[in-house]
This record gives C-alpha cells, structure tokens and sequence, in this order.
C-alpha cells in the first residue's frame, strides 16, 4: 500500500511540473559549456522548473555558506537506483547527476548585490519563481566511469542561463542581516580544483565524492512530496534499494534550528554539517587529531579539552578546542568567528560569520559542566 501510495504521489507531482524540453542528458566525458546542456532545470518566464527525472531533495541540517539557500537534486539513471549504506555516503552508480544550486532571497527586484538572510520562496511542484530571487551558481557532481567529477556553473546576469566557470570567482555582495545590520562580503565561487578541498574526504585517496546524501542527512519529512518521510520516499520511487522498509532504525541527525531536539543533537548535527567531512580520522584534517563524526563519543576526540595538533596560529591564543563551560576560551568558537584567512573555520565556503550557528555551539559549551586542568 505505502508503494502504491507513493506511485500515486509521483504520477501526481510529475502531472503537475512545468513541461520540461527533454529528460535529462548525462555525458560521459567532456565539459559542457552551459547548465542546459544537461537538461536537469530550464528556465521560462521568470520561473525555474526541474526535468522530468529530476528529484529534489534537502538535508535535516545543512552546510552554511555565507546564508546561500541551495536547491539540491539528484538524477539517477533510468532503472537503477542508489545502494543503502547505514554511516557513509549511498553508493550511486555511473550516470547519477548531482546539483546543487546557489541562491539568496532579494531585498529589491532589481539585482543591486544586495541579498538577504532569511527564507524565500522554495521549490513547489517542481518550480520556483525567480521574481525576488538572486541565482549565484550550480555546481554539479557527476559520476562517470573513472569516478565522481565536480563541474561548476555560474549563472548569467538575466538568469537564464549558468555557463562553465572552471576558474572560480569573487562576487560582491551585501548582506542584509535580519537585524537590519548589513556587510559588505565577497561570494566565493570555488574553482574547479577547490571542490576536492571539500569532496575529497579520504586524505590518502584523495577521490572525490558525494557528501550529503547520507541516511542521516536524508532522515527527515519530506519537504517536497508531503506526508512522507524523505527516506521513505526515495525507497518508495524507486531511488534507493536496501534501505529499512520504514526509516524509524535508521540514523538521524536533528535539524540544527529544532529547539525541540536537545541542544547536543543539535549542536552534534551542525558540526557534522559543517566539519566532519574534513574532521575525521581519514579526512583532510587528520591531522588535527579532532573528529567530529556523529558516531564519535564525547571526549578529546571530540575536542574536549583537547590541545591543538595542527593549528599553528589558528588557535587565537586559546588552550583548548573545546573549554566545558567556558565557549569564549575554546577555539571552536575563535575559530567559527574569524574571517582570518588559515584560521577561520571551515576554510572554504564562507566570507561571513554564520552567527547563529556560532551561538548555537556557545550555548552548547556553555551547557557542559566543568572545565580544563
């Protein structure tokens, strides 16, 4: 019943999309020249829809980057689907697409650099108008016969169209906090060779690969088919094979901004976004001796009271990566803070200072007993 439910719901929300001009195009090799070359998004009269075959999906907590909202998507190909796997990414065979799209709310119609922090219109039936919204970039991860591939695309002025930009770029902006405060800060577009800083998560491989598409990432309702569990409903359409037949069992992460969840899973969550592709015990940051993997116990693995390896000036003057009781005197939060380049934290993806996630890990800190000897 839930499968035939779920076909029901497909056939419905497939009725309901704009048409598209053809089904997705994977290719094999090469670099495409524009976005559309793939066939996995058009825009038309000022509204942006998905091809038919191509699925949305969100993360219960995502990775901050400079306050962008990001349209994710996943297109797999025709009669296969991703392989389960309980910790680690979903395995996904040859010819699956990945996109994520980069985009900040308005503040005026006309596009002036300013962008706000704060929701926007989303995704509905496969579309999004495009009216108060700024597209910035998509960046695509495609897995062909020697491996993953990162191919990034910056969208054109009139916002009809992202052409490949392999060299990266610094995009000014203005940031309209929600406070009415407002920051001067420059959009980085990574180049091409910047995206294993993040996607390379084995230090010693060095391959690229997904991050996001984790059961526990995944393991929330459904933003986009309602009623459903986001888990569920890749099983039930065919995306998925191998899962649990209900995603009660499998692992979850609590979303960061859930203040019915408790402030540790939340706080847990949030790293684990926003760190522990890099800190782990095969990552880029294996050397820092930190891992902030979900399935790491609390202690000076984890940072507590934990002498810095490998952060050189980077500590700001602090003691410890995590101090019980005591946020201002940790590095986490010196280094969540910082703009300073090689000591701000992550490295890549931000100009700003995400200061809700930094008060979130205060409060966290703050909550624990103790201190350091």
């Amino acid at each position: 019943m839930r499968l035939l439910v779920a076909l029901v719901l497909l056939l419905v929300c497939a009725c309901a999309r704009r048409e598209a001009q053809t089904a997705p195009v994977f290719h094999a090799d090469g670099y495409p020249e524009k976005l559309s070359d793939w066939r996995l998004l058009s825009v038309e009269d000022g509204v942006l829809a998905l091809s038919p075959g191509v699925t949305p999906y969100d993360l219960a907590t995502p990775l901050f980057t400079d306050y962008a909202l990001k349209l994710r998507t996943i297109t797999l190909p025709a009669g296969q689907s991703a392989v389960y796997d309980e910790n680690d990414v979903f395995d996904m065979p040859v010819g699956t697409i990945i996109s994520k799209t980069f985009y900040y709310p308005t503040p005026e119609l006309e596009w002036t650099g300013d962008v706000a922090a704060g929701p926007s219109p989303g995704l509905s039936n496969d579309a999004m108008p495009l009216a108060a919204v700024r597209l910035v970039e998509t960046r695509l991860l495609v897995h062909r016969a020697e491996g993953w591939v990162a191919i990034p695309y910056l969208w054109n002025e009139e916002q009809s169209e992202a052409v490949l930009h392999r060299t990266g770029a610094a995009i000014a902006m203005t940031l309209h906090r929600p406070d009415g405060r407002k920051e001067e800060f420059a959009y980085v577009v990574p180049n091409q060779n910047q995206c294993a800083g993040c996607h390379a998560t084995n230090n010693t491989t060095r391959a690229i690969k997904p991050i996001g598409p984790k059961a526990r990432h995944l393991n929330k309702a459904s933003t986009f088919v309602a009623g459903f569990n986001q888990l569920d409903w890749w099983l039930a359409a065919g995306l998925l094979s191998g899962a649990p037949a209900d995603a009660s069992p499998a692992p979850k992460n609590a979303d960061w901004t859930d203040e019915t969840a408790s402030l540790d899973a939340r706080a847990r969550a949030y790293l684990d976004a926003n760190c522990s592709h890099c800190h782990s015990d095969v990552g880029a940051a294996d050397t820092s001796g930190l891992d902030l993997r979900p399935t790491v116990a609390f202690g000076p693995q984890f940072g507590a009271c934990k002498t810095p390896v490998a952060a050189g000036g980077g500590s700001g003057g602090r003691a410890f990566d995590i101090v019980p009781g005591d946020p201002e005197q940790s590095i986490f939060i010196y280094r969540m803070t910082t703009s300073r380049p090689g000591d701000m934290m992550p490295e890549l993806g931000r100009s700003t200072t995400h200061e809700e996630g930094v008060a979130l890990i205060a409060d966290w800190i703050s909550a624990m007993a103790g201190g350091c000897n």
